[in-house]
């Protein structure tokens, strides 16, 4: 999808954002949210640097910045955008490096046609699916011919930058229209402020000096939220930023293993180190899986999958994965549609599931539209709880908000909840991996109390179980299980030894035993083991290379020895470009690699990102392919055609060039084009999932409200960690909303006193709190009222404090691409007092309902969107691919055709 996170992570490391010239923090309150990461903004800002806030509201890390761009939620790409064409208007682009690393010279096909063509929508719109054939976004044949061909694959270029299909000509002219105007028609954002912003990140940007972004939730949960991150990803390779020190995107995740879950992930559509998950139809056998992923006319490493691929089958089943059976391919699970949170749910409610494992989660009150999340575990047979407080997941069925309005009763309820108590962090060892792609060891603090067990132990013990009641079975369908390699060392209480899972994950020589050193060792052939390709390196040696803990005075300018950080311990990616075209450094002061022609390799106190013998003028020999085909320029080694993408040619299925919808609940209507929300958002028209009328709608004042959420330091996301700790409760005591002076005397509301908040889905209560930290912007022609909501309480009884779920609040649309939902950009009411209690709330909803013209449960909703409908895409499983554009038909109803999140979303904010 671009240089900013083709390979699932930041490309910087925290620490290295004290290098920067100026900071930019956008989508993320840093100093709350991620505060021990943040001692690094504030070295930069102790350097020199330049500190930039942009946010709705003023925050702890307003209050360190040098200057705090107040920006309404859901405009973010108008004001990148802004920045791009103020970049390329006034030739402010770091040239050499535009023409050396990136796209910008490469052509388009002749059927493209862009958004200023077709108001708001791209070539190949499909108004009866709502997706793109996107095959007119293509490259365009070498042969001058004008027709589509794969990225990677040899495409005309223009060196010029001419050429009016050129990369850098689309750009230009796609762009054209975000202008500071736009920006403040939009953003509510000043020519001041924008004129500040655009001086401050170029002026820090080129030879001497860089400017990085950071961005976390703000950014990615939205029904956009990829193209917020493509949209910076594109500005900062104009810059020159990417792959330098003090440079980058920094991609705050959020607690310590975030990172880890995406790696080696839980989220349904991918394998361990971002392999897709083979789809039903499309991915039949092994040969059809490895075309599709490693297309050999691909530059990229990606090309090696079959190596990555083949070793993560004998890591699963080991002597039972053999050339004869194509490795135990077919004991993989295939993909038949999108099997994420919410749709799992939707299946929930038509009694489609059965049973439910929690791990980790708190859903009934931390995913978006609770009250449909709790509804849907009313439908099961069986639910698993696993945590160590009695979190709202585990007692809904009794003290649950649907208990309280009479819509369920306890004794109708028959789902059978089992709660197993599980060890908190302090009581597990074992590594996470945390924001920067840093995989570190953690030793146990204590040992779990009473039946309490790690994530590890119980998995271990699970499988066991399964395995001996399947030992006799002769159903070819229990082979996976019965074949799993599942013989980890134990210590005395039955806990398998952490290192030895961390081995496995490395990888290993099966005729040796011997670790592997990086994932260059992985072979296709079945002579290696590994559990995770991009962690190859972490066990070099025998080695656990995730617990280095020098002293500081050990440690050299990088930090290199310090823990481990995928790929091969690399600590800025891409860090080809930090050197030109023939391998100088740009400048002495951002040194960082070049090229040693006497010893004829890169040097530098970073691991190259790139082949380390490969010379800058290096070019490849004629029908050359994988890594062999990189020259010496083509620094982003992740990308099928060497280059950092300004234009997406793939990877992404709403638009090649980031391109500014509003939001379903926005309150102003589109003034960029015609088109008003995403066109290929995922939105779930039903009756339990209402949406205000868009702007300009009757009906569509009865909310009248901009809301978003946050998070506080004091609490934790849903508050399964905090809720229940005295001292925490103490300090975050009670649910609030920061409402602006003008909204309280626009409203009647008094500080400290009780208001009720209702949304077209719920309504909630709160304590007000009036401050001048969250102001109106003047947007689209008219005042907008911003209101603040941090997420962390829920109603149960067992927590210290409680308190009404903000999550309920929201309705689902999702980002088409990631299937992250839209938590960021709800609509609302507000008014003085406390909810009503029982069917009366209900009551209340509904009367905002009927005042809005949303239809009652049953009715069909006259407002709604058609975007119901929504594929599950194999080509987007992973950047790099190239693979075709083609959709992937799945079952024919809502929920297997809708996308969604797996689990990192819902790990990440709630």
């Amino acid at each position: 999808m671009g240089a900013s996170f083709g390979r699932g992570g930041a490309t910087q490391s925290l620490a290295d954002m004290a290098n920067a010239d100026c900071v930019v923090i956008q989508g993320s309150n840093m100093a709350e949210a991620h505060p021990v990461g943040f001692q690094w903004v504030s070295e930069a800002k102790a350097r020199g640097a330049k500190i930039i806030h942009v946010d709705p509201r003023f925050t702890r890390t307003t209050a360190i910045a040098d200057k705090h761009v107040r920006i309404r939620v859901g405009s973010d790409i108008v004001l990148l955008g802004a920045l791009i064409n103020h970049v390329l208007t006034n030739e402010l682009y770091f040239d050499e490096y535009v023409r050396a690393f990136t796209n910008a010279a490469t052509i388009i096909t002749e059927g493209y046609e862009d958004p200023e063509d077709l108001d708001g929508l791209f070539s190949g719109f499909d108004p009866e699916t709502n997706t793109y054939d996107r095959t007119t976004w293509s490259y365009a044949d070498a042969d001058g011919s004008g027709r589509p061909t794969a990225p990677g694959a040899a495409a005309e270029q223009d060196p010029t930058l001419t050429h009016p299909r050129s990369v850098f000509q689309l750009l230009k002219r796609h762009y054209q229209r975000y202008t500071p105007e736009l920006v403040e028609e939009v953003c509510g954002i000043s020519p001041a402020d924008f004129a500040y912003l655009a001086k401050t990140i170029t002026e820090n940007s080129g030879r001497e000096r860089t400017t990085c972004f950071a961005y976390a939730v703000g950014w990615t949960q939205h029904a956009q939220g990829a193209q917020y991150i493509r949209t910076a990803a594109i500005l900062q390779l104009l810059l020159g930023n990417m792959g330098r020190p003090g440079g980058g995107i920094m991609a705050l995740r959020g607690h310590a293993s975030i990172q880890g879950s995406t790696d080696i992930p839980t989220l349904f559509n991918l394998l361990p180190g971002y392999l897709p998950m083979p789809v039903a139809g499309v991915h039949d056998t092994l040969d059809d899986y490895i075309e599709a992923v490693g297309p050999q006319e691909q530059k990229s490493f990606w090309t090696n999958a079959d190596a990555y691929t083949v070793s993560l089958l004998k890591a699963w089943w080991g002597e039972a994965a053999t050339p004869e059976n194509n490795f135990a391919y077919d004991y993989l699970p295939r993909l038949n549609g999108a099997h994420g949170t919410y749709q799992t749910v939707m299946r929930m409610l038509r009694d489609e599931v059965d049973g439910y494992f929690i791990l980790g989660q708190n859903p009934a009150v931390g995913s978006a539209n609770g009250r449909m999340q709790r509804l849907g575990m009313s439908h099961l047979k069986w639910l698993v709880v696993r945590d160590y407080n009695m979190i709202e997941t585990a007692t809904w069925w009794k003290d649950g908000p649907e208990i309280e309005t009479g819509e369920m009763r306890t004794e109708d309820i028959e789902t059978e909840v089992f709660f197993l108590p599980a060890a908190n962090h302090m009581e597990k060892s074992g590594t996470f991996t945390q924001t920067q792609r840093m995989v570190q060891w953690r030793e146990a603090a204590l040992a779990p109390p009473g039946d309490a067990q790690s994530e590890l132990h119980f998995f271990y013990e699970f499988g066991k179980r399964l395995r001996e009641r399947l030992a006799d079975s002769t159903d070819p369908r229990d082979l996976p299980l019965q074949h799993l390699t599942w013989d980890y060392p134990v210590d005395e209480h039955g806990e398998p030894d952490p290192e030895a899972v961390l081995r496995e994950i490395n990888g290993y020589d099966v005729a040796t035993g011997e670790p592997l050193s990086g994932f260059g060792q992985y072979r296709a052939d079945g002579s290696t083991v590994g559990g995770c390709w991009i962690y190859a390196g972490v066990y070099a040696d025998g080695v656990n290379r995730s617990n280095q803990r020098p002293t500081r005075a050990e440690q050299d300018e990088m930090s290199s020895n310090w823990a481990w950080a995928w790929p091969a311990n690399r600590r800025i990616l891409y860090n080809r470009a930090s050197a030109d075209a023939d391998g100088r450094p740009w400048s002495e002061r951002k040194k960082l690699m070049w090229w040693d022609a006497e010893a004829g390799r890169w040097a530098g106190p970073d691991v190259p990102d790139f082949p380390i013998d490969r010379a800058p003028d290096a070019v490849p020999e004629p029908g050359a392919t994988g890594p062999a085909a990189l020259s010496g320029t083509d620094a982003f080694i992740m990308q099928p055609d060497g280059k950092g993408w300004l234009f997406a040619p793939s990877g992404v299925v709403d638009g090649p060039l980031p391109t500014h919808y509003e939001a379903q609940e926005s309150p102003i209507g589109n003034a960029v084009y015609g088109q008003q929300h995403p066109p290929t958002q995922v939105f779930f028209d039903r009756d339990d999932n209402p949406m205000k009328p868009s702007s300009g709608l009757a009906g569509s004042e009865v909310y009248p409200f901009a809301f978003t959420t946050y998070r506080l330091t004091e609490h934790h996301t849903a508050g399964g960690m905090s809720r229940w700790l005295p001292v925490l409760s103490e300090l975050q005591p009670e649910l609030f909303a920061e409402i602006s002076p003008e909204l309280a005397e626009l409203r009647g509301l008094e500080p400290y006193g009780w208001a009720t908040i209702i949304s077209p889905r719920t309504a909630i209560e709160v304590r007000v709190l009036v401050t001048e930290r969250v102001r109106p912007v003047t947007a689209g022609g008219q005042q907008v009222h911003q209101i603040g909501l941090p997420y962390h309480w829920a109603v149960g009884k067992d927590a210290v404090v409680t308190g009404d779920s903000v999550n309920d609040l929201i309705g689902l649309t999702l980002d088409p691409n990631v299937f992250i939902q839209d938590s960021k950009t709800g609509a609302c009411d507000i008014r003085p007092g406390r909810r009503p209690r029982g069917p009366e709330l209900l009551q209340l909803v509904e009367e905002y309902r009927e005042r809005a013209g949303i239809a009652v449960a049953g009715e069909p909703n006259p407002y709604a969107s058609d975007l119901e409908e929504g594929r599950y895409d194999a080509s987007i499983a992973h950047a790099g691919n190239a693979a075709t554009n083609a959709d992937v038909p799945v079952a024919d109803d809502d929920a297997s055709r809708a996308p969604d999140a797996g689990a990192w979303p819902t790990g990440e904010e709630r």
